[in-house]
């Protein structure tokens, strides 16, 4: 489902310097795979997700998702390959603050020309507890509510591939429990392949294997505990 080879990143710094955020990462995932990228801020645990999503290019290396490579394909074709194949659950959410919660959910759905995007959308957002919610805006919404959205959004597409960064990261103890289960429930039952980048461990601990990156390199890649 996603193989990235010899992946590095560079930046060049106001100085005309060369930055090195990711340097030389290989993995490979199977469909429905489970898997967490961890490691300290700064990392480049981000800038790794957002390149095996096309979200950025690489300066070196591969990244072959679901069978199509990414390196050379424009922006356009990128993001046409995230419409159909990717969803994403972001920390700050990245809701559509003048749209309902429907209306969210209904934008990935509609970008794809899907007739049923309102059916679909109702669909997911009772599986993720909000039909009661359904004509709020963001604001109206608490944080636990907003990351549901989300969630609701990101499978709305039946992703072939889930990206989640840092899930949690802006919820309380108990919000965060409960989205992570929805996660991994919704996830299991889709039989999507879930890449996870995340500071908490117990929560890296959930899925089969951990990458910890440092520096940009691979400190480790383990099957989880």
């Amino acid at each position: 489902m996603l193989s990235i080879q010899h992946l590095t990143k560079q930046y060049r710094t106001a100085n005309g310097e060369m930055l090195t955020v990711l340097d030389d990462v290989t993995f490979s995932l199977e469909a429905g795979d489970t898997f967490a990228i961890v490691g300290p801020s700064g990392s480049g645990k981000t800038t790794l997700l957002g390149l095996c999503a096309g979200l950025d290019r690489a300066s070196s290396g591969s990244v072959v998702l679901n069978d199509i490579v990414l390196d050379t394909l424009s922006e356009d074709q990128r993001a046409a390959i995230r419409n159909q194949y990717v969803g994403f659950i972001f920390q700050n959410f990245q809701l559509i603050p003048t749209l309902t919660a429907l209306e969210n959910v209904m934008v990935p759905l509609e970008l794809r020309g899907d007739a049923k995007a309102e059916s679909v959308a109702l669909a997911w957002l009772e599986k993720v507890g909000l039909s009661d919610r359904l004509s709020h805006y963001p604001a109206q919404l608490s944080g636990g509510e907003q990351q549901r959205v989300c969630i609701a959004r990101a499978f709305s597409n039946s992703p072939k591939i889930l990206f989640a960064d840092e899930p949690t990261g802006n919820l309380d103890a108990e919000n965060a429990a409960g989205i992570v289960d929805l996660i991994f429930e919704l996830n299991r039952s889709a039989g999507t392949t879930l890449v996870l980048v995340t500071h908490d461990m117990e929560l890296a601990g959930r899925t089969q294997r951990i990458l910890k990156i440092k520096g940009g390199k691979i400190a480790s890649l383990t099957p989880a505990a």
